[in-house]
C-alpha cells in the first residue's frame, strides 16, 4: 500500500495552517508552520490570488493529508459518503456516528 513518506511539515506548510501531522512537535516553536509561516518551494513567499476552484481544491488536500490516503482511496470513500443518507461532508469525514 502506497503512502507519502516524505517532509509532514512541508504539506502543514502548503496548507498554511496546522494538521497535526507530527503530533507534540506542532505545539512546540520546532513546529515548521512556526518557523516559516510561507509555502514550501522556490515561489512560497509569493501572494498568489486564490480562485473558488484552488479553495476547494486546499481543502481536498488537506482532508487528505489528514486522513494519510491517497486520491484513488479518497475518491471511494467520497463515493460511499456520498450514497450515505444526510450530509456528504460530515459523513466524510466522521462527524456523525453512523458515518463509514
Amino acid at each position: 500500500m502506497a503512502r507519502y513518506t516524505g517532509a509532514l511539515c512541508r504539506l502543514c506548510r502548503r496548507e498554511s495552517d496546522k494538521l497535526f501531522l507530527k503530533g507534540d512537535r506542532c505545539f512546540t516553536d520546532k513546529c515548521g508552520i512556526e518557523r516559516r509561516k510561507y509555502a514550501p518551494g522556490p515561489h512560497g513567499q509569493k501572494r498568489k490570488k486564490v480562485s473558488d476552484y484552488g479553495v476547494q481544491l486546499r481543502e481536498k488536500q488537506k482532508v487528505k493529508q489528514t486522513y494519510g490516503v491517497l486520491e484513488r482511496q479518497f475518491k471511494k470513500y467520497f463515493h460511499m459518503a456520498e450514497r450515505m443518507k444526510g450530509v456528504t461532508g460530515s459523513n466524510l469525514t466522521g462527524d456523525r456516528p453512523d458515518s463509514l
